[in-house]
């Protein structure tokens, strides 16, 4: 990882971040217990309004779905995505450990099919979605994700579809913007805190393809801290997003592996 102050994207030549102790991942199992996969075990969906008509004097209300936890597996070997559930043209495949640091993965389930037996998920470090086998696989769930709004420039950590905290955050730059997506959490790793890094990175399952000119660390997005504390709230990075320390230790908490980190414009 180069040593820039315009940001990073996380990478493998990370020896380059800072004279310190050697970066190392946090690989703790999540919170949350994981459990055998067994058919027919819900994830979480978006589920529409549903109008209750003859009600509230005439006009309709609103009944809003209950929020229900998101889905994620142990991934215990590389595992083919196809385009439909159980065949189909293979799409992308959802490797068994983190790109660089080879941490566990536990990825994000969008849904599960009606027999329960297969998910739909992003494609890892790349682009599109596809459908993955879930037999066999240990799951497990959390009530907590990551929303980081380009517009607004800020992230915000839900937990149980209410707001745990808000705050600033910096996006990737004009000739490097942030890709919108549907990531989730792949490493969690510390840092020496005068890095370009921060103290502490969230390593997350997006690439960024389209690099700074002359860029030299890696292209694996990430949610991190910096050296450069007044870059925060600004377009400033070469597609990650930067947060403050204070920041970091309140998400540390929370984004556990596989947490889902949702990006839109």
């Amino acid at each position: 990882m180069a040593v820039l102050a315009v940001g990073a994207a996380i990478g493998a030549p990370l020896a380059g971040v800072a004279a310190g102790p050697e970066p190392r991942a946090e690989n703790r199992a999540p919170a949350e217990r994981l459990e055998v996969a067994e058919a027919g075990s819900p994830a979480r969906t978006v589920s529409p309004v549903v109008p209750i008509e003859g009600s509230n004097n005439g006009r309709d209300r609103e009944r809003r779905p209950k929020p229900e936890p998101h889905l994620f597996v142990r991934v215990p070997r590389d595992l083919a995505l196809t385009s439909r559930p159980g065949g189909g043209r293979i799409v992308g495949t959802v490797p068994d450990g983190s790109r660089f640091y080879d941490v566990p993965t536990m990825a994000w389930v969008q849904q599960v099919s009606e027999d329960g037996r297969f998910g739909r998920l992003a494609v890892p470090y790349g682009n599109g979605d596809g459908w993955m086998r879930l037999d066999g696989l240990r799951r497990g769930t959390t009530w907590v994700e990551a929303h980081v709004d380009l517009s607004d420039r800020r992230l915000t950590l839900e937990k149980r579809d209410k707001v745990v905290f808000r705050t600033r955050s910096a996006i990737g730059a004009s000739v490097s913007p942030t890709p919108p997506g549907r990531y989730f959490v792949t490493d969690r790793i510390p840092f020496d805190p005068g890095s370009s890094l921060g103290r502490f990175a969230f390593g997350i399952s997006g690439i960024q393809p389209n690099l700074p000119p002359g860029w030299s660390g890696g292209d694996q997005l990430a949610i991190h801290g910096t050296n450069v504390p007044s870059s925060i709230g600004q377009a400033a990075s070469a597609g990650c997003m930067r947060v403050s320390a204070s920041a970091l230790e309140r998400l540390k908490p929370f984004l556990r592996l596989g947490t889902p980190v949702i990006v839109s414009r």
